[in-house]
């Protein structure tokens, strides 16, 4: 084949390599003895229900972000609705309170003119005993009315509490993972939604044993994601374990990564550079995958013409 019949294979070449080498350029500017480390989520949480019920409504799919305290899912509640409402109802009542208070009014002004008329010796010591109790009873009458009143209260806010158990709640912030179940399932002991919060971000790594004493709580290190133009992001050591695994001659260390909007998803691959001082026999993190250019001998002539 000529010279000028190489040029088209070699234009296909060259925007093949240039289309193989883009996504390891956008990380190209981590260390290349950085350590390997992963990306993890804050907190995983699978959310159950403190109530078995039938679903009546998931407010949530894959994917959506929730607050902490959003409603999530919604159990029917027919029943718990309708205890709150006598409940209310019954704590509304004042007729018996008003009665047992009218009483206890009357039984006081019998029992003051019985004193009266005892003093002016119309009436025997048995009569005014009898209305001094009486008006202890009206008085005992009353207070009970008062009680069950307070009660009815209680009772408003228990079957309050039990309609807000048919109601799921999101216990963190974060994002959906998954979904396990739908509407009109029966839900009792199995979670309905795992929920993944990533901010901030939990980044693992593993140091060699050779650099222990060198990371402490507190410490910045910088992050390269494995993420299409993600540029280095800041972390910061919160915990360094004081045990060594003696299998793989390391430690681990966890970095917080800050993680606003959820730019960064969780579960990505990373390098981390904590600035450590390690011998040349230490094991390290393997390099980034570097661009492999493929370089045509010094004939001029392109691989596939020497194959030719």
């Amino acid at each position: 084949m000529t010279e000028n019949g190489d040029m088209p294979i070699m234009r296909t070449l060259a925007c093949t390599l240039a289309a193989a080498l883009t996504p390891a350029a956008a990380i190209a500017q981590a260390p290349a003895a950085g350590l390997d480390c992963m990306i993890q989520p804050h907190q995983i949480v699978q959310v159950g229900s403190p109530a078995a019920g039938v679903i009546e409504r998931i407010a949530v799919e894959r994917g959506d972000f929730v607050q902490r305290g959003q409603p999530i899912v919604q159990l029917n509640a027919n029943v718990e609705r309708a205890a709150l409402a006598v409940a209310r109802e019954r704590a509304q009542q004042q007729g018996e309170v008003k009665a047992a208070s009218g009483t206890q009014e009357l039984a006081r002004r019998e029992l003051e003119r019985a004193n009266e008329l005892y003093e002016q010796n119309f009436v025997s010591k048995t009569y005014l005993d009898k209305q001094r109790a009486e008006a202890q009873v009206a008085g005992g009458r009353t207070d009970s009315a008062h009680e069950k009143r307070k009660l009815s209260s209680r009772e408003v806010e228990l079957a309050a509490a039990q309609l807000e158990q048919r109601t799921i709640r999101a216990p963190i912030a974060g994002v959906v993972v998954e979904r396990f179940m739908s509407p009109g399932e029966y839900v009792d002991q199995k979670p309905v939604l795992r929920l993944a919060a990533i901010d901030p971000l939990r980044v693992d790594v593993l140091v060699p044993a050779a650099a222990f004493g060198q990371v402490e709580p507190g410490m910045a290190g910088r992050v390269w994601p494995e993420l299409f133009n993600s540029g280095e992001v800041a972390a910061v050591v919160k915990t360094v374990d004081r045990v060594i695994d003696a299998a793989s001659n390391t430690f681990r260390v966890r970095l917080e990564l800050p993680n606003p909007n959820g730019k960064l998803p969780a579960g990505l691959r990373c390098k981390v550079d904590l600035g450590l001082n390690l011998p040349a026999t230490a094991a390290r993190g393997a390099p980034l995958p570097a661009a492999t250019a493929v370089t045509a001998p010094a004939t001029g002539m392109s691989p596939v013409a020497q194959r030719r």
